[in-house]
């Protein structure tokens, strides 16, 4: 006889109805409070507007030339509270840090403390601009350069180039910074290290600045092949970029013996520091022998992620990159004046080999302003305690899972940040995917999947520092029960999910046929029908 797991479910046990309903449907769509939104297309028209607007005059001449419209623009028109309605509708089936745990690993999504969102919104904060004339901006230089010296200090090197925008485009700096280096000594070195489970933007941003780029194989428990790295080294390689920790969420144990291996041989190191939130306060980069590495503050100090708001990617350099690094940066001398160093200035301050620029201006502002809140409101002790919680934090999703799913390098000892599954002892055609649709079902966000790519239907999991007990015993519950229904074989795993908003859609159709454009009452002539399967 069967059994029911955790959650009530029995193995067989059928969905109740498409939208997992006891009820009749409804004649509306809505299901409750869920309420069905349709396109803003199939809402407005293009004959209406929420505005009054007068007229255009007509006129026989125009500017444009023959990039002047001949067609209806298509857009629809909805008065105020059609819009505001649409678009609070479609934000209700948004899931966010602000609703729930959210477990993405490598992406790190946690709590923005809302101290920091206050302080970014401070007069002289919110709208400084960066054409200012620099003596009206003081303030903000000084919040620049007091961040400079926490990511200096908390990360011992010796500089810090603060205008790179997000992680990869730090990654580019740092590389930058290396080649010139490599060039002002006049060594053409081609060859960049990559271990293979690199984050995927250190190769690319490796041939994106012209470098030919070689694996270097991971060990059976998930850490750099030490012995296959010196045995690779040569006059040929420029650098090794390694992420530590990993992205199997261990710590890279050798990371001294790498780094003084690739300076023996003449080249650099470059840390991918994306997961800097696992050690900051309890590890210093720069002890470890690395050259340059790029901080994520929309990971590591609370600033908002992704869809949420700008990244920042401030990348730290060793004594033997500074001279090399990228302009503009703050400089305070000896009167205690914070001066913003650029083209003009730069051979004052003794920086004339800078590789060039980053970014037009002086990087994000708001997001300088919100890292700084937190770093000051935790305090060195404060942070060092953030790193111990996400370890913990991981270690307890690890532990409480790991004899149900396969943890590949739990034998290897205590993770980091994030826990790594794989999908060994699934039922047959039962996948990595079935488990995450289901996770929706249980009102989670899925966590990262197929990534590290060394691990079979990895399954990435990174609760952060963020997420009391109680959050992490109810997202255990939820991912056990849907672990349990993939080992038996549940088949309606393969349709799930059946509670969200939209139900799972072929994506083999929608990437080989995808449809993208609405041919309805606003959109032009001749655009192909949205599907269902290409465009929901």
């Amino acid at each position: 006889m069967s059994t029911p797991n955790a959650s009530g479910w029995k193995p067989g046990t059928p969905a109740k109805d498409d939208h997992g309903m006891d009820g009749p449907p409804t004649v509306t769509g809505n299901r409750a409070l869920m309420l069905e939104e349709p396109l803003i297309f199939e809402i407005g028209t293009s004959q209406t507007t929420g505005v009054d607007l007068p007229d255009v005059p007509s006129s026989t001449s125009s500017r444009l030339g023959s990039f002047t419209r001949a067609d209806e623009i298509g857009l629809p028109g909805l008065s105020e509270p059609e819009a505001i309605r649409h678009y609070t509708r479609l934000s209700r089936q948004n899931y966010a840090i602000d609703l729930g745990l959210f477990p993405l690993g490598s992406c790190t999504m946690k709590h923005n403390p809302r101290l920091n969102e206050k302080v970014a919104r401070m007069p002289g904060f919110a709208d400084v601009h960066p054409l200012q004339p620099v003596d009206t901006v003081r303030g903000a230089l000084e919040v620049i350069n007091e961040l400079a010296v926490w990511l200096i200090g908390l990360t011992g090197m010796d500089g810090v180039a603060m205008s790179p925008k997000a992680g990869a485009h730090g990654e580019l700096c740092g590389i930058l910074c290396i080649r010139a280096a490599l060039e002002a000594r006049g060594d053409a070195r081609e060859v960049i290290l990559v271990p293979e489970s690199a984050h995927g933007t250190n190769p690319a941003t490796a041939a994106f600045a012209g470098y030919r780029v070689e694996n270097i194989p991971a060990t059976g428990e998930g850490r750099v092949d030490l012995e296959a790295l010196k045995s690779r080294l040569g006059p040929d390689v420029a650098a090794v970029m390694i992420t530590n920790p990993n992205t199997c969420g261990l710590f890279e144990r050798d990371m001294k013996a790498i780094s003084d291996a690739v300076h023996a041989a003449g080249a650099f190191v470059y840390c991918d520091g994306a997961n800097f939130n696992a050690i900051v306060g309890k590890v210093r980069p720069g002890d470890l022998g690395v050259d340059a590495m790029h901080i994520n503050l929309h990971k590591t100090f609370s600033t908002p992620h992704g869809g949420g708001g700008p990244g920042s990617g401030p990348v730290v350099l060793s004594e033997a990159l500074c001279p090399y690094g990228p302009l503009p940066f703050t400089a305070r001398t000896k009167d205690g004046v914070v001066h913003l160093v650029e083209e003009e200035n730069a051979e004052a301050f003794d920086h004339k080999h800078a590789f060039g620029r980053m970014t037009a201006f002086h990087g994000q502002m708001g997001m300088f302003t919100r890292a700084l809140a937190y770093i000051l409101s935790h305090g060195a002790d404060g942070l060092k305690q953030v790193a111990e919680d996400a370890v913990l934090n991981a270690n307890y999703v690890l532990r409480s899972c790991d004899d149900l799913l396969e943890a590949p390098f739990g034998p290897s000892g205590p993770c980091m940040h994030e826990a790594l599954f794989s999908d060994a002892g699934f039922a047959e055609d039962t996948t990595t995917l079935d488990l995450a649709k289901a996770l929706i079902d249980e009102g989670y966000h899925p966590m990262t999947m197929y990534f590290p790519l060394v691990v079979h239907g990895a399954m990435l999991v990174e609760p952060t520092e963020t997420e009391s007990k109680a959050s992490l015993d109810r997202f255990i519950m939820a991912l056990r029960s849907t672990a349990e229904r993939a080992k038996a074989g549940d088949p309606t795993l393969k349709t799930a999910p059946h509670y969200a908003p939209r139900r799972r859609l072929d994506e083999t159709q929608a990437a080989r046929k995808p449809v993208l454009a609405f041919d309805g009452p606003c959109a032009p002539a001749g655009t192909p029908q949205l599907s269902e399967q290409g465009g929901s």
